[in-house]
């Protein structure tokens, strides 16, 4: 019988215990490895948290540094744009010269804003919109996180319709005062948090009826047709009525429009009106805001409503919302630019920006001189700055501007007669016509005395340049000015500035040969900043950049404004109407800039100046009509092909200005009948001009006044028998002549 107790081999029992040993080594390392796996998971849970906690953080706390904050204390003037006139010298006898009001209350039939005070409205009308939109108002500190959280995951997954924003009044608010209109995904979490911090700041600084007061103010409350803001508005188009006038009933119809006003309103949505009502008195009769009493009366009432507009019952700002009759031609382009303004900062369309500006709020401060402004105006109303004579169909029309050799706009007036509209066609800003000789200095004199081709003494033959035309035939171009017709070619020696003061056609030609057209394309382009020019059709074609024959003209405000290197240094500035913008909330949102292009040494443009004063004081120039008593004058005159565009553009030390005539259907102006263009600068900006402080322009280091020969164009030897003065660049200075 097998002995069961028998002791087993040692040889198996190692095996076993080998095989056991092994079996547990396995385990082991399964289970450390396993337990590594979850402690780096766990690890890398951690530091991921930790990291993304800490770039919520920071990116939470750079919106708490960058949040602007809100400011309520304007808000009561937000149905109001301002156009401040920036003049210290305006009349305070006209009320107008202080500034432009925008306001849709009058101006406007489709929106409707008026401001009322929390003292004029009934205490039962601020509980209807409190208990029915945020009962808890008095108690938290302007955010119901809750509800926000609510908002947020909501985002990401839907958990409820539409978009729930589960904000508070003061948060309402917020988001009605600044325009921070509601978004998806990320874009929908930072302004959330921008809301929250802007919320958090504007409870710690205002008390809650201040809050209250611009709620009810700002809060819509329109139809499908009329966009009306705040309680005053809509009590008046409604009920007729003023708002403390209002009756428990009427008040809670009101505050049952808040979620969606055009389909709650009591004329479009009566039905929906009245269920919303009862809940919003239920509300406040649980709240204790009302018995039971006026309950039953005020959800039993019977609305009686009107639907239109009576301001005369109700209070608006008389100083401020009264006519001042149409825009003037100032104001219309001070407009335009504030709505590209506007545009440009929030990153909306320009008609987007044409609302927010009208909605209000906003003071633009602008650029304009109201005496100057009256005064061109005046000047342009009168036939005999003009006509030689009385003209039986005076029809010739006219534009006309000044700015400051910064850029900065100070009058501008279109047509000649009195501005009846608003936002009519300014031909100085919007029509674009021939410059004629105004295009030489700065599209070949001045360049070709930048690249030290000509200076002041350079003599040029009056000659043709050979050409291609149209047909390919070579022929001598181009033809001088004369009354009588025929080329008009002296091949006589002239100085560079008689060909100026002259305006002879032939040396332009000389120069932009030289240049090349391309070249005085891309100056006038890029260094002046037109905006005109046709690329395929001008840049390689002489007659535009020579005579100023360019296929779509000029803006008369692009010329001038080009011309103020001729008065600042060579510096060209950005023209504009507006010096500054700020919102509802006197924030900044634009402010000219104080940056330039340096288009030209401050030498070559003055040396320019210089010569341009040949164009004045020279019994030759062109524009001595327009010399001046006591205030420097320097300046071009511009004639189009036969005779269909006059122009003059004259600098002084102070401003820099032009005009421009002709007709709408671009016929010849006649000769004798009307003034020429040198004349009516004068009769339009003279008087500005005399009254100007500075009277002469200050010469750069940079510059030489000298003598130079009259026989060579040389610096003047003392042996010289004949020379002139003249002024040259120190850079560039001619040899000195050896006769």
């Amino acid at each position: 019988m097998e002995d069961r107790n028998r002791v087993a081999p040692k040889g198996k029992q190692r095996k076993k215990k080998k095989k056991l040993n092994t079996t547990l080594g396995i385990v082991s390392r399964v289970l450390k490895t396993l337990g590594t796996v979850v402690l780096s998971v766990f690890l890398i849970v951690i530091i991921t948290t930790c990291i993304f906690a800490t770039v919520l953080t920071i990116y939470v706390l750079n919106f708490a540094d960058t949040t602007s904050t809100v400011s309520l204390d304007r808000v009561a003037e937000s149905n109001i744009s301002r156009f401040m006139y920036e003049n210290p010298q305006y009349d305070e006898k006209d009320p107008n010269s202080q500034q432009y009001n925008l306001y849709y209350a009058i101006r406007n039939n489709s929106k409707h804003v008026l401001w009322v005070d929390i003292e004029n409205i009934p205490q039962y009308t601020q509980d209807c919109f409190v208990y029915s939109e945020d009962e808890r108002f008095y108690e938290h500190d302007g955010v119901d996180f809750k509800r926000t959280i609510g908002a947020f995951v909501n985002i990401f997954l839907p958990i409820y319709p539409g978009r729930q924003g589960g904000s508070t009044i003061t948060q309402q608010t917020i988001k009605n005062v600044t325009g921070d209109s509601e978004a998806l995904g990320i874009k929908g979490i930072e302004r959330k948090i921008r809301e929250i911090f802007r919320t958090i700041n504007v409870e710690r600084t205002n008390r809650k009826e201040d809050i209250l007061q611009c709620y009810l103010n700002v809060i819509p409350l329109g139809t499908s047709k009329y966009d009306i803001i705040g309680v005053q508005a809509a009590a008046n188009f409604y009920f007729g009525k003023d708002v403390k006038d209002l009756t428990l009933g009427e008040s809670a119809a009101l505050a049952a429009m808040t979620t969606a006003p055009a389909a709650y309103n009591p004329l479009e949505g009566a039905e929906d009106n009245y269920v919303r009502r009862k809940v919003c008195l239920n509300k406040l009769l649980e709240n204790g805001a009302i018995d039971d009493d006026e309950y039953n009366k005020a959800l039993n009432e019977k609305l009686k409503l009107v639907g239109n507009f009576d301001y005369s019952s109700a209070t608006i700002y008389d100083d401020e919302t009264k006519d001042q009759g149409p825009t003037d031609y100032f104001m219309d382009a001070a407009l335009q630019e504030a709505e590209e303004r506007i545009a440009k900062y929030y990153g909306i369309s320009t008609d987007e920006a044409s609302s927010r500006l009208w909605d209000g709020g906003f003071n633009i401060y602008t650029t304009v001189d109201y005496n100057m402004q009256k005064q061109l105006e005046q000047n342009m109303l009168n036939p005999a700055n003009f006509v030689t004579y009385t003209l039986q169909d005076d029809t010739l029309l006219s534009a006309a501007i000044a700015m400051d050799y910064t850029g900065n706009v100070k009058a501008v007036y279109s047509g000649r007669s009195k501005k009846t509209e608003m936002r009519t066609f300014n031909i100085a800003t919007m029509g674009t016509r021939s410059p004629g000789s105004c295009i030489k200095p700065i599209a070949s004199y001045a360049p070709a005395m930048e690249q030290d081709i000509i200076n002041w003494s350079t003599k040029i033959k009056d000659e043709p340049i050979t050409i291609q035309n149209a047909e390919g035939q070579s022929e001598k171009w181009p033809d001088n000015y004369t009354d009588y017709g025929g080329h008009n070619w002296s091949y006589k020696d002239m100085f560079a500035w008689q060909m100026l003061a002259q305006s002879k056609n032939t040396a332009p030609a000389q120069l932009i040969k030289k240049l090349t057209p391309e070249y005085s394309f891309d100056f006038l382009k890029d260094k002046l900043g037109i905006t005109t020019l046709d690329e395929k059709k001008d840049k390689h074609i002489y007659s535009g950049v020579t005579v100023g024959g360019l296929t779509n003209g000029l803006h008369l405000q692009e010329l001038v404004g080009a011309y103020m290197i001729f008065g600042n240094g060579g510096r060209k500035y950005e023209v504009s109407y507006i010096s500054s913008i700020e919102d509802a909330q006197g924030k900044v949102i634009y402010e000219k800039s104080d940056g330039y292009k340096q288009a030209i040494s401050d030498s070559t443009a003055y040396v320019m100046n210089r010569m341009m004063q040949k164009v004045i004081n020279d019994p030759s120039g062109t524009g001595k009509n327009a010399k001046l008593l006591t205030t420097d004058l320097v300046g071009k005159t511009g004639t189009s092909s036969v005779w269909k565009d006059l122009s003059f553009v004259g600098c002084t030390p102070d401003f820099v200005s032009g005009i421009w005539i002709g007709y709408n259907d671009n016929k010849t102006i006649p000769t004798g009948s009307y003034q020429n263009s040198d004349s009516i600068w004068k009769n339009l900006f003279g008087e500005a001009a005399e009254n100007e402080p500075d009277k002469k322009f200050t010469m750069p280091s940079t510059v030489e006044k000298a003598y130079y020969c009259t026989q060579t164009g040389l610096l003047a030897s003392k042996t010289c028998r004949t020379k002139a003065e003249g002024y040259f660049k120190k850079s560039a200075l001619p040899k000195t002549c050896n006769h």
